[in-house]
């Protein structure tokens, strides 16, 4: 168990950190939730109920959406595009591991199987991380827009308006507010994230230059 949690302790950490984070917004979001309805007069939910409701998704949802744009982009934009100095970086002229062509190392002890394979197959698994996180991208903004749409229309009946499609949500201010107030923090942070691995160090960590290493340089 000790060699298990050791040679898995990042995402174990990080997992066990979104378990609570989750159950906390739950938690939080339901009382939020029912002092609306209360105030309203409205049926009030309990937590099982609360769960599978529009409200919580949406905000689980809206989150996520952002999340996993922002990490797709940011694969992306790194395979090809360099920041002189940043531990987040290629270093610029240098050929790297992660820039050579598998096809000439498909007869290498334990290469994935999709290597040995080639054609349509190698062509996706070597894009398969960016197109795994686009693909949670569209999954998390479909349920963003679904849930909205949902919660919305509970909110315009409570009023004594119409309910609407999500269509007609995904052109409404308050969806795109949503998602764009979540995408710009994701883009700044990660960009912040960039810069200030030049000029500042974390020994220990892999995502920092090693700490007497010159600003100019990457690792």
């Amino acid at each position: 168990m000790k060699i298990f949690v050791k040679k898995n302790g990042l995402s174990l950490a990080l997992f066990g950190c979104f378990i609570a984070m989750e159950v906390g917004l739950s938690l939080v979001g339901l009382r939020q939730y029912n002092a609306e309805q209360a105030t309203h007069g409205q049926v009030l939910l309990s937590y099982s109920e609360y769960l599978t409701s529009p409200a919580f998704l949406e905000a689980t949802m809206e989150n996520w959406e952002s999340e996993f744009l922002q990490m797709f982009a940011y694969v992306v934009f790194t395979a090809f595009l360099y920041q002189q100095g940043s531990s987040e970086s290629k270093t610029i002229g240098k050929v790297e591991d992660v820039d050579i062509d598998p096809r000439t190392q498909r007869d290498l002890a334990n290469t994935p199987w999709p290597v040995r394979r080639g054609g349509l197959i190698l062509k996706l698994y070597e894009n398969s991380l960016s197109l795994a996180l686009f693909l949670l991208f569209l999954a998390s903004f479909f349920l963003h827009a679904v849930s909205g749409a949902q919660l919305h229309s509970e909110q315009q009946v409570q009023h004594g308006e119409r309910a609407i499609s999500v269509w007609e949500y995904l052109v409404t201010s308050q969806f795109w507010f949503e998602s764009l107030q979540n995408w710009q923090s994701e883009f700044f942070s990660i960009g912040l994230m960039v810069v200030l691995s030049i000029f500042l160090r974390q020994r220990g960590s892999p995502e920092s230059k090693p700490v007497a290493m010159p600003h100019s340089e990457s690792p």
